[in-house]
């Protein structure tokens, strides 16, 4: 008689690192903050639902929008890279339009809600993210949650860009004081004086890893 191969319940938090194609430490990081469901064994061994494993890979099966803009090595020797979150098509695609004409000539992934987002940053962090903070499913606001607890992302700057008013942002929680609120209609001039403040070696040179 032939065997059936059954599917697995869970995986251990390495295999599901491997399945989402991140590291051991996202998948720990994303098990604590609620995008993974998990439990511990008797001796303390996390296992997470392959179930939360294979929707987030759902997510994730339409793959990001990169506009890239001609290079210009003159200006510096690697590229500025943007990412873009929002869930209003018509503003995804009006991102990388007016960021494709940039000196810089940035590399720019847009994604329109912020689990697909969170795995893109798990595998590799932006210079610079513009975050929506009204969104549906995982808003902005968890969001910063969960890059707050991110080492990696020490190094990126961000800039929220939202259509809600300082009453509604402090319903929520606030953001952290280090980050620059802009509101919509997107102020373009600033996000490129923002963009222009970031490209210089020391910011575009991160360590391996």
């Amino acid at each position: 008689m032939q065997k059936v191969a059954v599917k697995k319940s869970f995986c251990t938090t390495r295999e599901a690192a491997t399945l989402l194609g991140v590291s051991v430490g996202t998948v720990q990081l994303w098990v604590e903050s609620g995008l993974l469901q998990a439990w511990k064994t008797a001796g303390g061994h996390r296992r997470v639902l392959r179930d939360s494993v294979d929707k987030l890979l759902h997510k994730e099966n339409a793959p990001p929008q990169k506009e890239m803009a001609p290079t210009s090595p003159a200006l510096n020797p690697q590229k500025l890279t943007i990412m873009v979150v929002e869930d209003d098509l018509a503003l995804l695609r009006l991102y990388p339009t007016n960021l494709a004409r940039w000196p810089m000539a940035p590399e720019v992934t847009t994604v329109n809600n912020a689990i697909e987002a969170l795995m893109l940053i798990g595998r590799k962090c932006p210079d610079l993210l513009i975050l929506d903070l009204h969104m549906p499913g995982m808003d902005g606001f968890k969001m910063l949650n969960v890059l707050h607890e991110t080492p990696a992302m020490a190094n990126t700057t961000i800039v929220v860009v939202t259509g809600l008013d300082d009453a509604a942002i402090l319903a929520h929680g606030g953001v952290p004081p280090n980050i620059e609120i802009l509101r919509k209609p997107i102020a373009f001039a600033r996000l490129l004086s923002i963009a222009t403040g970031l490209v210089s070696p020391s910011h575009l040179q991160r360590a391996p890893g």
